[in-house]
């Protein structure tokens, strides 16, 4: 998320906070697509990473900022003095910092999977240029492949501050979480409550599916870790409070308001008011609602405490006034837009939103669970149900495939979206993600270093 939520509209019942989520209704015409993804900035000399301020010897990521500032003409997003983001003021995307310094695009929301990919291009051209007069380049992977959490940069950013000191008192892989992972995610509307819950249906049950096939994070600290997506085993035990597959989801009576009582039970990280971020970490939402929280007395909560309450909730797929995909590795350019096919074919399709969910219907929250807790090791050679995850991921793509082919979105050279799977048919084809081949790499021509990964998934 790129800059908090601004609005001081006081906010007082349950029925509110879900009219907040309901808000974002719309019309399927209106559906629009929103893609993120982080990368690693690091220096082309040393292969290390990139601090905030730099030195005399050589610059830090707020003379990136600054440079890609000059390059798009956005506005600066500030923390106190500090320069953390720029946004673009005509509504169209942002650019923030992660922890550990990763560089965040968050797209503007738009109607075809072609936008997407021009958006992408555009960034990654700027971005190349502001990289290159710093002596930088991005590395795009799940997880940084060799720098310590010692040896990673903090950003100034006053909420990750918060989140730092909470963060090992609820899990152990919370600060690996914050400081060396990237992701790729896209967000897509929904019509009403109904579609809202098909569609969080179909994300949650076939997320371990996105994480096996974007898989690309095998290596920790010099070496790999056993995984095809690090960054995903991370997340199970980073906050289980606020994180993983949510079985309510899948049970009777599940809505807008069922996903409001959970958010509410979820502990919080800070209350913004002003410029100041105040740590109320562990304390509950419903007595911010009533007034009543410890440390604040006669605070009350607005529309910007509850906006930003759902953006410190991590389930594999999020609600706000949209969804969000959470489940994959960041990659390279063609994985990224990839994502947002896979996607889109899925769910912006009644015929392909009903075969998908045929696909996953039949299984169980216990088998749903372990093909998550599997994913990270065994990527498409887990199972679920008797059957080999590649299987259904052929058979999935398909149906994504034939959604996109029916959404007949062409570009200036009269294709459709289709050509955007191709790389993940490709990945299915052979039965290996990126991770994969990293592996195959290192353990053949690269001689058992990871240094040469600095070129091959570097932008």
């Amino acid at each position: 998320m790129a800059r908090d939520v601004s609005d001081s509209t006081p906010i007082s019942s349950r029925e509110e906070l879900a009219g907040w989520i309901e808000a974002g209704f719309k019309p399927p015409s209106d559906f629009r697509i929103g893609t993120e993804h982080e990368k690693f900035p690091f220096y082309r000399t040393d292969h290390g990473p990139v601090r905030y301020e730099g030195d005399v010897a050589r610059c830090g990521i707020r003379t990136l900022l600054e440079s890609m500032q000059q390059a798009t003409g956005w506005e600066p997003i500030m923390d106190g003095s500090a320069l953390i983001g720029l946004y673009d003021p005509a509504g169209g995307g942002a650019i923030s910092l992660e922890p550990g310094g990763q560089y965040e695009l968050s797209g503007a929301p738009v109607e075809t999977l072609h936008e997407t990919k021009t958006e992408l291009d555009v960034h990654l051209a700027q971005a190349k240029e502001a990289a290159d007069r710093c002596g930088m380049r991005f590395l795009a992977l799940g997880m940084s492949p060799e720098w310590t959490l010692a040896q990673t940069p903090v950003m100034p950013k006053s909420r990750y501050k918060i989140m730092t000191a909470y963060m090992p008192k609820v899990g152990t892989r919370g600060l690996d979480m914050m400081y060396r992972t990237c992701t790729v995610q896209v967000n897509l509307d929904f019509a009403d409550e109904a579609d809202m819950v098909k569609k969080m249906r179909v994300s949650f049950a076939l997320q371990p599916l996105a994480t096996a096939l974007f898989a690309n994070s095998p290596f920790t600290e010099g070496k790999p870790n056993g995984l095809l997506s690090a960054r995903s085993e991370i997340w199970r035990d980073t906050d289980n409070n606020r994180a993983g597959m949510l079985p309510f989801v899948f049970e009777d009576g599940m809505g807008v308001e069922r996903y409001v009582d959970y958010a509410l039970q979820v502990p919080m990280y800070f209350v913004k008011r002003g410029d100041v971020y105040h740590d109320v970490t562990g304390q509950d939402f419903r007595q911010l609602l009533k007034g009543d929280l410890p440390g604040m007395p006669g605070e009350r909560a607005t529309i910007s405490d509850w906006a930003n309450h759902l953006s410190t909730i991590f389930p594999e797929v999020r609600l706000k006034r949209f969804l969000e995909m959470r489940g994959a590795d960041s990659g390279s350019p063609e994985h990224i837009v990839a994502l947002s096919a896979f996607f889109v074919g899925l769910l912006y399709d009644p015929s392909a939103l009903d075969a998908a969910w045929d696909v996953a219907k039949g299984w169980t929250a216990e088998q749903r669970q372990q093909l998550r807790d599997d994913v990270p090791r065994l990527g498409l050679d887990a199972q679920i149900a008797g059957r080999r995850l590649n299987d259904i991921a052929r058979e999935v793509l398909a149906i994504s495939r034939a959604g996109l082919a029916r959404r007949a979105r062409k570009d200036a050279a009269g294709r459709d979206e289709t050509y955007l799977l191709d790389t993940l048919e490709d990945r299915v084809a052979r039965g290996k993600p990126a991770a994969a081949d990293l592996l195959d790499l290192y353990n053949g021509p690269w001689k058992g270093s990871v240094q040469p990964v600095y070129d091959h998934c570097a932008y």
